[in-house]
């Protein structure tokens, strides 16, 4: 499965923010966007998703031109930078709502098993994201956006959910962007940099530093 999108202009308040990107992302493949602050990932995931609306767009799949928004079409899972769970169901009614396996989780996540009958909003930010991202990862959709999955999140917690995209990534097609950059280089299969309202695609930190993403002495990974 491949997913193209191009041919993107969105302006706010008379100033352009994307005009010139093509990301091209397939199932098999990690992909990761970074950028600085304001460059314009987040607003990239959410027309691809369908909830912004540029004033111009293409979005393929497999080649065919998608005219309605891919949340319309049941293909596309999104966890944004803000809480995706409502405060007060329980954290197993989530799962029965994603139709996601409960026992598989907390087989890897074992703490969780006694917080079952407990709301969301009794969870530590950290531990919030986790189940988050578990869920949107482990959801039937084929198309897998990743705003900041790692925000807050201890470092096995990290480990953990870099290991189920990996998995993941076999029959999905995943787009991935956090600051944590680190994590992204050492995760992603391809690499695009926005920048100026353009994407480029770049190869590893090396390309960071040139374009001035990171500091010319930061140490080598």
């Amino acid at each position: 499965m491949i997913l193209e999108i191009d041919n993107i202009e969105l302006s706010f308040d008379l100033k352009q923010i994307l005009r010139g990107v093509y990301i091209h992302a397939e199932s098999g493949k990690v992909t990761g966007i970074l950028g600085r602050n304001g460059s314009g990932k987040t607003s990239l995931l959410n027309i691809l998703f369908g909830c912004l609306q540029p004033k111009y767009k293409s979005i393929r799949v497999d080649g065919k031109f998608m005219k309605r928004p891919l949340y319309q079409q049941n293909q596309i899972a999104y966890l944004p930078q803000h809480k995706l769970l409502s405060e007060n169901l329980k954290i197993i009614t989530y799962f029965k709502l994603f139709h996601v396996d409960w026992d598989e989780f907390i087989h890897k996540f074992m703490h969780f098993e006694k917080l079952q009958n407990q709301p969301t909003n009794e969870l530590s930010g950290g531990e919030r994201r986790l189940l988050e991202t578990y869920l949107v990862l482990n959801s039937n959709k084929n198309i897998i956006l990743l705003d900041e999955p790692f925000s807050n999140l201890a470092p096995i917690y990290v480990s953990s959910i870099k290991e189920l995209i990996d998995r993941k990534k076999a029959n999905k097609i995943i787009l991935i962007t956090d600051h944590m950059y680190e994590e992204i280089v050492d995760l992603c299969d391809q690499l695009y940099f926005l920048k100026n309202g353009c994407s480029k695609l770049i190869d590893g930190k090396e390309n960071l530093i040139k374009e001035g993403y990171l500091p010319s002495n930061s140490p080598q990974m």
